[in-house]
């Protein structure tokens, strides 16, 4: 058994944003029904429905906590169903939240050498004492067997997998800061309890021959949702960059992720790290209704699913 719960859909700064005033945003900030409101991206996997293990520490992890019962302390005074933390690239709305598990609770934390590094050459996330936390490499393509901390088997595997992106725009440099690059900086991961497989792919910049390939006949996909078309926020007035420019694909177009990813024989396809700007977060869009048609699911906080 594969037991997925959404802890949040929405891209970075959530669903709404704090400071935006736009339409959709508006309309989930006054409560309606058909734009419901959605924390910064995350999911929890368990292969039991009883140890979880966080994948992506959102900034808004502790509200996502709160408002899942199945990650709620119910052992000792202090204690958590949380085995670790898997993250799938450095950027801040994957590894901040990582701050709020500062308080001496053994689990796991487990990235590749090249975002454990990005932690490693800031100081701030040794709050999560080494002692405590283990800081587990994962090596890319190499099947991994997930452990509780006591060092049982949690009952899935993991395979991380290359997927094209870029650096997260805090690191930056050179005379390309956009270029688009696979090498380990940012990753998909397999999920899989040895019947059934699961992707989890919150952000890539294009597909590839070897996305398809690894995508092809999967039980559950959640892909990057980011953005509708590329050049959404600029045409909304929201900001000046692309999607291209910030590493995501587009949902919508013959380069699209709809396109890209038809005839793969996924069983379900799920859209999740989605922008606010993003017209298919309301349910009553044409856009909407046009993912929906074409086989996807728009994900939202509290979803719950078992492969």
């Amino acid at each position: 058994m594969i037991d997925i719960i959404v802890l949040g859909a929405a891209a970075g700064g959530g669903f709404p944003q704090w400071n935006s005033n736009a339409p959709g945003c508006r309309r989930a900030r006054a409560g309606d029904p058909a734009a419901l409101p959605r924390t910064q991206a995350s999911i929890a996997i368990s292969g039991d429905g009883k140890n979880w293990f966080v994948v992506n520490a959102s900034p808004d992890l502790r509200t996502q906590i709160n408002q899942t019962p199945a990650l709620h302390p119910s052992a000792a005074l202090r204690s958590t169903p949380i085995a670790g933390v898997i993250l799938t690239g450095g950027e801040v709305d994957t590894i901040t939240g990582l701050l709020t598990l500062r308080e001496r609770q053994p689990f796991t934390l487990l990235a590749t050498p090249e975002v454990l590094s990005m932690l490693d050459a800031n100081p701030i996330f040794e709050a999560l004492n080494r002692a405590v936390v283990t800081r587990t490499p994962m090596g890319l393509d190499q099947p991994m067997a997930l452990k509780l901390v006591d060092g049982t088997p949690a009952g899935l595997t993991i395979v991380p997998f290359v997927v094209p992106g870029k650096v997260p725009l805090y690191a930056e440099s050179g005379p390309d800061p956009a270029a688009i690059c696979e090498n380990g900086e940012t990753v998909g991961l397999e999920i899989s309890d040895g019947k059934h497989r699961v992707c989890f792919v919150p952000g890539c910049a294009r597909m590839t021959d070897n996305l398809r390939v690894r995508l092809r006949g999967a039980d559950a996909v959640f892909f990057d949702g980011t953005l509708w078309v590329d050049d959404e926020m600029v045409r909304a007035g929201l900001g000046d960059k692309t999607g291209r420019r910030m590493g995501h694909m587009s949902i919508d177009g013959m380069d699209g992720t709809i396109a890209a990813l038809r005839d793969l024989g996924i069983k379900r396809k799920i859209f999740i790290h989605i922008n606010n700007s993003n017209p298919v977060l309301l349910a009553d869009s044409p856009e909407r209704a046009a993912v929906e048609a074409a086989g996807w699911e728009v994900s939202h906080d509290g979803m719950r699913i078992t492969a």
